[in-house]
């Protein structure tokens, strides 16, 4: 800790003077100075080392578990600590042979070499979290007895070292919860890889987590479309279901970039004939009001630039790297999807392809979908950017949702997964995204509204039942009319 200070010069949280505060923010200019001179890879290493190899990821989900046994498969692996949110997972990781194991066609592939960390997850209540100095043990009993959890800034139990690489692979409903107990760790030079699904992550951590641009580490979002299964009774083993693809893209932060709206840059074919950028067939047509774009792109740290090569360069990942408005541009075709097909699988409670073949789904996923490319082809970070109007355009929304319904028609959505077993789920950060970007247009998305709050009153029903043991609605013998509570009644 005392060498990572005195070589940093950086107070891991985040709890440093105004004239210490200035002089990181020096250092950080002038280090992005020396990396925009360096012309080669090794120079800018040379310039900028990197102070630790080691990666830590958040969470214990399939994608934690991938990415994480992934990693360690490559040449020079890098040190992999896997920070888990209780004691039970920490003592069944001890009692396990201490290896993540990847299951590919059938084959069984374990590596091992990893580190764990224990960090519980901080309670939040109407949005404020919730602090607690005590004994992790004593609250972790307290909380399997049913008592509530009111956690500090860290525990007895938890690391206190500084993080410098940071994949989050938690659940978008929880993602705050878990980056709390880790927030003290991270530092301005750090970079924190987002994978959640649905949009609105990074602001909700910019209001609540880090709200000081000066003191808030850099930003990376991933895309990941592999498809990877649960194995039963193995919480350190994961499925590798079907092969795809982890899109990757650094957000510029507000302390080298003021928030503005994207400038366009140049797309080329790539071909030794063809030099000059290919002109954009659709240009983009700002408002006149529209502020002025900036570049989006900034000076890398060597964080920055050591967690995407490592990224890169793992086969198994398929990882590819984007321009942030790129990036932004295939999370938005992504979240496209998503708010069709997930909110009506659950209100169906079918698989994805009976939204297929269906003229009355057809209609209603064409009116979310007038919705959403409104609000997407008047967000204002795409002003500047070409071809954005052809691109979601509610006609070529509705080929990618029909397309990726019929490619996955068998499979059960994630949102209708989480509502059968009384879980909390993503539509806030899908369909709710649209209906809160939708009014700081000017724009009422009231289908969306609705099918998010229809999605989210199913949930709590369901959640009922779970909390009673018992079934909430029950079907009567003798005729086609419900039951509900012991009281006689006919559902029109």
């Amino acid at each position: 800790m005392e060498r990572w200070l005195k070589h940093g010069n950086l107070d891991p949280q985040g709890r440093e003077e105004k004239s210490a505060n200035e002089e990181t923010q020096d250092s950080t200019a002038a280090r992005s100075k020396s990396a925009l001179n360096a012309k080669t890879v090794a120079e800018f290493y040379r310039t900028q080392p990197v102070r630790d190899r080691r990666i830590h990821v958040l969470g214990m989900n399939n994608t934690a578990r991938f990415i994480a046994h992934s990693l360690r498969g490559i040449p020079n692996p890098p040190p992999i600590t896997l920070i888990l949110h209780s004691w039970d997972l920490i003592n069944q990781w001890k009692a396990s042979a201490q290896k993540l194991q990847l299951i590919t066609d059938g084959m069984a592939e374990k590596r091992e070499g990893y580190e764990v960390e224990l960090a519980l997850p901080r309670a939040r209540f109407h949005g404020k979290e919730i602090r607690h100095e005590g004994n992790a043990a004593e609250i972790s009993e307290q909380e399997g007895k049913g008592g509530r959890r009111d956690m500090g800034r860290s525990l007895e139990g938890e690391s206190e070292e500084p993080i410098h690489s940071l994949i989050l692979c938690t659940k978008t409903p929880f993602l705050l919860q878990a980056l709390s107990s880790v927030k003290h760790r991270l530092h301005p030079e750090s970079v924190v890889l987002f994978l959640q699904n649905g949009m609105g992550t990074v602001e909700e951590v910019n209001k609540e987590i880090f709200p000081d641009p000066a003191t808030r580490p850099h930003y990376m979002l991933g895309i990941n479309t592999h498809r990877i299964q649960s194995a039963p009774d193995d919480p350190f083993t994961a499925i590798h279901a079907n092969f795809g693809t982890l899109s990757l893209g650094l957000l510029p932060p507000e302390r080298l970039r003021e928030p503005a709206p994207y400038a366009p840059s140049p797309k080329f074919l790539g071909k030794v004939d063809k030099r000059d950028p290919v002109e954009a067939k659709y240009p983009a047509t700002p408002h006149p009001d529209e502020a002025p774009s900036t570049n989006q792109m900034v000076p890398w740290t060597p964080n920055d630039r050591y967690l995407l090569r490592t990224l890169l360069r793992t086969p198994v990942l398929v990882a590819t790297a984007f321009s942030p408005s790129d990036l932004l541009q295939m999370q938005l075709e992504k979240l496209a999807v998503n708010c069709i097909i997930n909110p009506l699988t659950v209100m169906l409670d079918a698989r994805n392809g009976a939204i297929l073949y269906n003229y009355s789904m057809t209609r209603v996923f064409r009116l979310l979908l007038s919705e959403i490319s409104l609000v997407i082809r008047n967000l204002p970070e795409l002003q500047y950017i070409p071809n954005v109007s052809h691109r979601f355009d509610p006609g070529r929304l509705e080929s990618l949702v029909v397309g990726y319904a019929h490619h996955t028609r068998d499979n059960i959505s994630s949102m209708l997964n989480d509502v059968r077993l009384g879980r909390k789920t993503e539509v806030e950060y899908f369909n709710g995204w649209i209906v809160k970007r939708g009014e700081e247009q000017g724009v009422r998305c009231l289908m969306n509204y609705m099918l998010m709050n229809m999605v989210k009153g199913k949930g709590m029903m369901v959640q009922l039942e779970v909390g009673e043991g018992i079934p909430f609605v029950e079907g009567k013998m003798d005729e086609g009319g419900v039951e509900i509570k012991g009281q006689s009644g006919v559902e029109e």
